[in-house]
């Protein structure tokens, strides 16, 4: 099961080895134990039960899927807010200039920068802040909600709550003092009797009553829920409890129907009431009204407009079906189809025929009809500038020409036989010069003779190198490849040297590194 051998197992083995599988998860079997004594779930998926090959694990185990990176450096506690370790009484040195801390300095103070500070005062020295550093790991580095506490929420919900309070407070005091000045107004008036001291009580009751009502319609009713982790919420609710629901408008079962999944009932439930006293007509009613008939009516056009579209575009794949199929029988009328079931015939595919033709000792047809062979689109047997043959009849040197005057140049003017003499001649006469320099050169004598460097990249057995020339080479070489890499010392006007000695060919070959080659980091 989560073994980490990966040797090679026969066929019997492997069935052995899901016989028992299937043995241990229909706990027939007893199931594996790891390195640690603990039995190994055996319905654990293989993915999951075999440790990857690097492990080199050597018995059945799941150490690989436990969290064997853990640090214990790391924790996940958070810093003490607001937290002092130390009250000073006068400045100290290397304190905040402002407000006199250890702990920062004045770039670093949190509070309101004072006009003189507290260096120079030596007044309301500020307390020390505790300073915590410890590392987090992975998840506390990346816990948005990391250090809160949810106990100051508590905090919130205490202000809102006063200010509630403070409201309904208000709104009674309100109405009590309407209440005194009415009062105050008929006792002015005239005297007041027990009857109407019982009845200013009964107004003031009536009041309370009225406010108390007023304020249960004001509150949102809060419901508490509890959540299973603990915590508890406050849901609203916000619908008033004086709506009359749909259903119960009217009781009668033939009325109009209310569906409960959509909670709406299209028509009226009460058809004879008066229209003036009835503020609900069913749904229809606002279905026909107002910018509804509006957006009904361009559905009903955008409907309308895709039908004709639809229709269009319908007849013109038909008109291009009809258009493809008159191609294609055009094309194949024309220039035939060769997947089509016919025969090619045979003279038109081999080229050639059984017609029997006989010819006469000079060529002329005795019996049958010759075959006329095919011709091509271009002009044949057309001859310009009074040549006799055609351009690419004669090659010579890479170069094609007119072979009636071998000239090697197109739509020239034929020169005939004199033109090939001339041509003869000149090249003749060329040659003659040439033997005639290569001879002058050999006769001459050099004034001075350098050792000039004639190989590539093999270098001769028998060369013989000045060592002096060559240091003095080599010095050069390495002066010109610093002037090629620092930019500032290089020149605009180049001077090129073709003569090159074979000390400055050596010193070239050697300083010289092949990107392919093996030990050129080694070279000095």
């Amino acid at each position: 099961m989560a073994t980490a051998s990966v040797a090679f197992k026969s066929r019997e083995d492997h069935r052995k080895q899901l016989e028992l599988e299937e043995a241990r998860k229909a706990g027939l079997a007893p199931a594996e134990v790891d390195e640690d004594g603990k039995e190994i779930n055996p319905h654990i998926p293989q993915y999951m039960s075999s440790a990857p090959w690097y492990l080199n694990a050597e018995r059945p185990s799941l150490k690989h899927q436990r969290k064997w990176k853990s640090d214990p450096n790391y924790t996940k506690s958070w810093y003490d807010r607001g937290a002092k370790i130390y009250q000073a009484d006068k400045y100290r040195k290397g304190a905040c200039e402002n407000c006199g801390a250890m702990t920062h300095n004045a770039k670093s103070c949190m509070e309101r920068p004072r006009k003189i500070g507290a260096k120079w005062t030596n007044m309301h020295i500020a307390p020390d802040e505790k300073i915590e550093s410890f590392e987090l790991d992975y998840d506390g580095k990346r816990d948005r909600w990391n250090g809160f506490d949810p106990a100051t929420y508590a905090l919130v919900i205490e202000r809102y709550e006063a200010r509630d309070e403070a409201r309904r407070k208000y709104l009674k005091e309100q109405q009590l003092k309407k209440l005194e000045e009415k009062n105050s107004k008929q006792n002015g008036e005239g005297g007041v009797s027990e009857e109407d001291d019982d009845e200013d009580a009964l107004k003031v009751d009536e009041a309370k009553v009225d406010e108390s009502k007023q304020m249960d319609f004001a509150k949102v009713e809060k419901r508490v829920r509890t959540t299973g982790g603990g915590s508890t919420g406050t849901v609203r609710n916000l619908r008033i409890r004086e709506d009359t629901a749909k259903y119960l408008l009217n009781l009668d079962v033939n009325s109009a129907y209310y569906d409960p999944k959509t909670r709406s009932m299209r028509e009226d439930p009460l058809p004879d009431a008066d229209p003036n006293e009835k503020f609900y007509g069913g749904d229809n009613q606002n279905r026909l009204s107002g910018q509804a008939l509006e957006f009904k009516q361009l559905n009903v056009h955008t409907w309308e407009a895709f039908e004709k579209a639809e229709l269009l575009y319908k007849n013109y794949n038909v008109i291009k079906e009809k258009l493809k199929s008159r191609l294609k029988d055009i094309i194949a009328e024309k220039y035939g189809n060769a997947a089509s079931e016919e025969e090619i015939p045979r003279e038109l595919l081999l080229g050639q025929s059984e017609r029997q033709v006989e010819y006469d000792r000079a060529g002329r047809i005795i019996q049958g009809v010759e075959s006329f062979l095919p011709r091509s689109k271009y002009e044949e047997d057309v001859y310009i500038n009074n040549h006799t043959s055609v351009w690419g009849s004669w090659w010579k040197d890479h170069q094609w020409g007119y072979k009636c005057c071998k000239q090697t140049i197109k739509n020239s003017y034929c020169t005939g036989a004199a033109g090939i003499e001339a041509a003869e001649a000149a090249a003749d006469l060329m040659k003659a010069n040439v033997a005639r320099k290569a001879a002058s050169e050999d006769m001459r004598a050099p004034a001075e003779e350098k050792n000039l460097a004639t190989w590539g990249t093999d270098v001769p057995d028998n060369l013989n190198l000045d060592q002096k020339q060559l240091a003095e080479a080599l010095r050069k070489e390495d002066e010109r490849k610093k002037e090629e890499k620092d930019e500032r010392k290089r020149k605009y006007n180049v001077r090129w040297n073709d003569e090159v000695t074979a000390e400055e060919m050596e010193a070239y070959r050697m300083k010289k590194i092949h990107h392919d080659d093996p030990m050129k980091d080694f070279l000095y």
